[in-house]
């Protein structure tokens, strides 16, 4: 439909004859009756319209105007007029120039030139869609960084109310310590790829040229991924060429692609999946493969997986998150090394594979060749607490402030498992992130209300997703409260501590 162009042409044959020659050309054209088809067909999409000068009066323009006012502000409607009077007074100039993005085309007019008109309209018309699409993409991309900067702070915050209680033993700062480090060092993470991207898309990264073997790149990668491998229970084969391979490149950038690559597979492969890695030579090239048996690709996404801000269907599991730059800094990385980069998939469910082909060097100088080294809180009644999240740290740093705080909290890390803990422990409360990797928090919620045990348990949603839409899916799945991360603990106390006979609390609000 986008592609179509509408043709306006109320008087004698223009409008057939406009239509069988761009027909004939390979485009798409629909005829207009009235005015108001026009406008009713604008709004299904459109890639131009054409229309002659004696079509355009007065009524016809009011309507047309406004539609034209109202356009998104990546879109600019090509029309395409043709006219006999041309601009011979400086009326018909001002009329062309309301028009905005319009061509006149006097007539007669020969079919080569309609012809090349309407291309050059569709193709500028494909142009703006593509910064549509941008727009949509950068949206989105906001929208998860706000979430994934969100997680992180979630722990932060806790562990920086805990450590303002002030009587903590010396095993709880320790551990305190060691999951804001953690933490901050995940933040700084997602900021130096922010970073790291901006500077590869602008060609300001400068790669420290050395030869380098091919096998210690495959080791020192796995070695920086081998413990989100691990905490996901993956199975990872590894197999490279008994042959020596040397590249020439920037050893930490090449390890960082191929880790990248390792880091996808294991957050879009299930848990207890198989992941392997490859190294092959031949006599020009050393050829890596990472391939999964995850979420795999459609076709329609493996066409522009490399693209800046690009992710598979974003879900509220973060084991699925991300910000989506990892694979455009991966092809642009690869691209300076001289190499190309693809990817394959069967499709949904199929699993994945990428494919890196670097030059390899056949003549080695040995001198060059570089070494590689193998608050204080009150007493308050207690409540029996489920905390529920994926997120270990945020879980077990939300609990011990709850525990400091007089009640007794429980945690689980999915669904599944609280579920059981919940009918066995009949909890007063369920504090529960939406995010979790097998059951999502708003159906958890529901099965949670359906157990005689938890019916009638206040249900506190964790999440860090705050939009109205957002809120309206909690309270639609059984929520009492919408805490957004990370949570303002002193408002949460309170919550609590208000918590009535029947639980409910509800006078209190939620943080947004």
């Amino acid at each position: 439909m986008e592609n179509r162009i509408l043709i306006y042409a109320p008087i004698g044959k223009d409008a057939r004859l406009v239509s069988q020659l761009l027909g004939r050309a390979g485009l798409d054209c629909f005829i207009c009756a009235q005015p108001a088809e026009i406008i009713d067909e604008l709004a299904k999409g459109v890639g131009a319209l054409f229309i002659v000068d004696e079509a355009l009066t007065p009524g016809f323009l009011k309507s047309f105007m406004l539609f034209l006012s109202h356009q998104q502000t990546w879109s600019d409607l090509p029309i395409l007029v043709l006219s006999k009077q041309g601009l011979k007074s400086p009326e018909l100039r001002n009329l062309y120039l309301k028009l905005g993005n319009a061509t006149l085309v006097e007539r007669p007019v020969q079919s080569v030139t309609l012809v090349s008109t309407a291309h050059s309209a569709l193709r500028a018309r494909r142009r703006q869609y593509e910064m549509r699409e941008v727009d949509r993409r950068k949206d989105e991309f906001l929208a998860m960084l706000a979430h994934e900067l969100r997680n992180p702070l979630a722990p932060i915050s806790a562990a920086s109310d805990l450590l303002k209680l002030g009587y903590l033993d010396r095993e709880r700062i320790r551990q305190t310590s060691e999951v804001i480090s953690r933490q901050v060092n995940h933040m700084t993470g997602l900021i130096d790829d922010l970073l790291d991207v901006s500077r590869v898309s602008r060609g300001l990264v400068t790669l420290d040229q050395a030869t380098l073997d091919a096998r210690q790149i495959v080791a020192s990668a796995i070695e920086q991924v081998r413990p989100l491998i691990d905490s996901r229970r993956h199975r990872l084969t590894v197999q490279t060429s008994p042959e020596s391979a040397f590249i020439q490149g920037d050893q930490k950038r090449l390890v960082q692609v191929i880790a990248n690559l390792l880091n996808n597979a294991a957050k879009y492969t299930p848990a207890g999946g198989s992941i392997a890695l490859a190294m092959d030579v031949d006599s020009e090239n050393v050829v890596f493969s990472v391939t999964d048996n995850g979420i795999g690709m459609g076709q329609k996404m493996i066409g522009r997986v490399f693209g800046m801000f690009e992710q598979a269907e974003r879900t509220s599991d973060r084991s699925q998150g991300g910000l989506g730059i990892g694979l455009a800094i991966v092809k642009n990385l690869v691209e300076l090394h001289h190499g190309t980069v693809t990817a394959q998939s069967a499709g949904a469910e199929k699993g994945s594979k990428f494919t890196i082909t670097l030059p390899r060097m056949t003549k080695l100088d040995e001198t060059v060749l570089q070494d590689q080294p193998d608050m204080r809180l009150q007493p308050a009644k207690g409540r029996r607490l489920l905390v529920v999240d994926d997120n270990v740290d945020a879980a077990r740093m939300l609990a011990m402030f709850l525990e400091s705080a007089g009640h007794e909290a429980m945690v689980e890390y999915n669904a599944t498992s609280a579920l059981v803990r919940a009918r066995a422990e009949a909890p007063d409360v369920c504090l529960l992130d939406i995010g979790l990797p097998d059951m999502d928090g708003n159906e958890l919620a529901r099965h949670l209300r359906a157990q005689t045990e938890t019916a009638n348990a206040v249900l506190i949603a964790i999440t860090g997703y705050g939009q109205e839409l957002d809120r309206e899916k909690t309270a639609a799945a059984g929520f009492n409260h919408h805490f957004v991360k990370p949570v303002d603990m002193e408002q949460l106390l309170g919550l609590l501590a208000e918590m009535n006979g029947d639980h409910s609390a509800r006078g209190i609000p939620s943080k947004e």
